[in-house]
């Protein structure tokens, strides 16, 4: 299932900070990262396990590396010094992006999910969450090499991150919305909210639980554990916020019906 757009009635507004964030990830991706040929940029401002876990810059040349388990040779990227504090490569991490498909899949997934969430809780919430919701991602990722020894010295890049947290949002603030997928890549159909990202999420655990890994080296190309870090994170956030947002609602409710004002107005909580 390929999600392609979603049901926008409940939108309020354009979206500014949605379509400023996908400007933004474009803009490194093509002028900083040189259309992801500048692998400079990535070897210096890239998030790394290793750097974070200890508060300091590591250089390296890239070299390869024999998996014992696969007998496969996979190349380790190498690491440049970093021109900022190690522990800020968190956030210049989230707008870096390792290739052209990368870039493109993460905005098509904000672009879709995001709109209808800013519009829902705010542009100030909503550049919260989408940090806070990154920096969750790859501190998960982080703490998942440090158990696992896998992947410490791979650089991480990438809003997939605080697109999952935006996913998980999504799915608490809007679950009857419809999303519109492609079914087996060619299809249009319209499905629940519940579906689409519930299956999107089963999809990030069982790659997390799959993804082999051997000898300090991530052997898959994908952060499982950042998209599941940041997910959850604007869920149970997103969940606290629903339910002070009913009890606003209602109070005013009350309000305006002890005034005698409500009279003819309609009142709906979304859901």
């Amino acid at each position: 299932m390929f999600p392609i757009g979603d049901d926008n009635d409940t939108q309020r507004g354009t979206a500014w900070l949605t379509f400023g964030l996908i400007a933004v990830n474009v803009l490194v991706f093509v002028f900083v990262q040189g259309f992801g040929r500048n692998d400079g940029v990535i070897a210096s401002l890239a998030a790394v396990p290793a750097e974070i876990l200890s508060g300091k810059d590591l250089a390296s040349e890239a070299r390869r590396v024999l998996d014992p388990y696969s007998g496969r040779t996979y190349l380790l990227p190498g690491l440049a010094v970093t021109p900022i504090p190690v522990l800020l490569t968190i956030l210049s991490s989230l707008f870096l992006h390792g290739s052209l498909g990368h870039l493109v899949g993460n905005m098509l997934f904000l672009g879709i999910f995001g709109d209808n969430v800013e519009s829902r809780i705010g542009r100030v919430r909503f550049l919260f969450l989408y940090i806070v919701a990154g920096i969750a991602g790859a501190l998960t990722q982080v703490a998942v090499s440090a158990m696992s020894g896998s992947g410490l010295y791979s650089p991480m890049v990438g809003a997939s991150g605080a697109m999952s947290g935006i996913m998980g949002a999504y799915l608490v603030l809007f679950p009857g919305n419809r999303i519109y997928v492609l079914l087996l890549g060619f299809i249009p159909t319209a499905l629940s909210a519940w579906l689409v990202i519930g299956a999107w999420f089963l999809m990030q655990l069982g790659g997390g639980l799959a993804g082999p890994t051997s000898g300090g080296v991530a052997i898959g190309k994908v952060a499982y554990a950042a998209h599941i870090g940041g997910f959850l994170l604007a869920w149970l956030w997103a969940r606290v916020y629903k339910r002070k947002e009913a009890k606003i609602l209602e109070k005013l409710k009350a309000e305006r019906l002890r005034s005698g004002s409500a009279d003819g107005v309609a009142w709906t909580i979304l859901d």
